[in-house]
């Protein structure tokens, strides 16, 4: 099933959108249960490649993370996504009233876990990160994500498109924030002793 939602979202969106609101009321389990085991894509793939691959940037010496430091920063970075999936959807549960739709928590998780779906497929470019690579791909699941989520929250909140352009913006806009809170965040732990090691 959990397949089936994934590669409808990335090939057939607009009637796995609909298959989504014909449920009516979304279960919280399966909403949190896709979120957390697609982060799974993004984090093992980075720990694998992070330490056994490593990266470099042009010509210069291959970086590889110590295991201890790689299994800390990426664990910080699963529960990082997960719990910034959760609170997206929470958000679209707390604006639905704003914009004239009833809603429930499962159903904004469910939104923002789907919409979200381009970028657990991209993270698996962290077994082999190559720089200019991982950023072009990077760069192609945001937008496709956003595509998503504009295209999503009118079909599954049954609204109008261009109240759901709104609310779609005001998610976007709900999005970069928590960014820079994310990035603040990581900052500080950097700081606190959460900073990555490199091997020799």
């Amino acid at each position: 099933m959990m397949v089936t939602d994934m590669f409808g979202m990335i090939f057939r969106p607009k009637r796995q959108w609909e298959s989504i609101a014909s449920k009516g009321s979304y279960p919280l389990f399966s909403a949190v249960l896709y979120a957390s085991i697609m982060a799974l894509v993004p984090a093992v793939a980075w720990y694998f490649g992070t330490t056994t691959m490593g990266w470099s940037v042009g010509e210069g010496e291959t970086i590889r993370l110590t295991q201890e430091s790689a299994f800390v920063l990426i664990g910080l970075f699963y529960v990082t996504m997960v719990v910034s999936i959760c609170a997206i959807g929470y958000m679209i549960h707390w604006m639905s009233h704003t914009y004239g739709t009833d809603s429930s928590t499962a159903k904004g998780i469910a939104v923002a876990g789907f919409s979200a779906t381009p970028l657990f497929i991209a993270g698996a470019i962290g077994f082999a990160p190559v720089f200019w690579l991982a950023l072009t791909i990077a760069v192609v699941a945001v937008c496709y994500a956003v595509y998503l989520l504009y295209l999503g929250i009118p079909i599954v909140m049954g609204i109008p498109e261009e109240r759901g352009f709104l609310f779609s913006s005001a998610v976007i806009a709900f999005c970069l924030v928590l960014l820079i809170v994310i990035m603040t965040g990581s900052v500080i732990l950097w700081d606190m002793g959460a900073a990555p090691s490199f091997t020799d």
